[in-house]
């Protein structure tokens, strides 16, 4: 194992409490971690925690909703770390709503957390990928970006376009040596905020945090001659 200093860098945006810490835990065992998310307090405690357990970690709080902060954001980051070589994009708001419950701003902003700052970040590190034609961007979806529910008249629309952006990436990625691929998160994850939306829902009917990181692992260290652009996960009990 490379020393600390000589970890390749990898970004986690949205590195909140669920799958976002899940993914800075993984993949801080071999990288230098940033996380990139508007939650400065919890960031330091993960941070903290990474760093009790050896893992080399930068704190970057950033609203991806902003352009500003994300190019102030990876300043920082290629500054205090270097060029990334892996790319997580979890950031997401999540609101429930039909058409007309739904607000103007809020289809807006779910647009520029999930697929917008997506659109961005990739601009950010895809120069530095290209010159060493190695590099990983994995985009976190959903079941709204194939499947959408009448409730998500802001989310739906927005996890369309981020498949459809990770879809674009990868056809003009991937032959230049990235790979880029879009994670279909079929179903709820085990996290602070499901747990209080559906408190009766059981554990063994939600993903995992740590078992989802463990397939991105997997996919930033696939064979290019059998890289996965698009998968799902799904607990066992999970209709589809």
């Amino acid at each position: 194992m490379a020393s600390t200093s000589q970890r390749p860098v990898a970004v986690v945006v949205g590195a909140g409490a669920g799958l976002g810490a899940a993914l800075a835990r993984r993949f801080a065992t071999e990288y230098r971690v940033a996380l990139l998310a508007r939650g400065e307090e919890y960031l330091s405690l993960l941070a903290k925690e990474i760093e009790n357990a050896g893992g080399p970690v930068l704190v970057v709080p950033t609203d991806v909703g902003q352009e500003q902060q994300i190019n102030t954001a990876f300043t920082t980051i290629r500054r205090e770390l270097g060029a990334p070589e892996v790319l997580l994009y979890n950031a997401a708001m999540r609101p429930f709503g039909r058409l007309m419950e739904t607000k103007p701003s809020t289809f807006e902003n779910t647009w520029r957390v999930c697929v917008f700052g997506a659109f961005l970040c990739a601009q950010h590190v895809v120069p530095d990928m290209l010159t060493k034609r190695k590099g990983v961007i994995l985009f976190t979806g959903a079941t709204a970006g194939v499947k959408p529910f009448p409730t998500s008249a802001a989310f739906g629309p927005a996890k369309f376009a981020m498949r459809g952006l990770a879809q674009v990436l990868a056809r003009d990625l991937g032959p230049q040596g990235i790979h880029v691929a879009y994670i279909n998160v079929d179903g709820p994850i085990d996290m602070p905020f499901i747990r209080q939306r559906f408190p009766a829902m059981k554990e063994e009917d939600m993903l995992k945090p740590s078992a989802i990181a463990e397939t991105y692992w997997h996919l930033a260290h696939q064979d290019p001659s059998a890289w996965t652009q698009e998968l799902d996960v799904r607990p066992f009990k999970e209709k589809f």
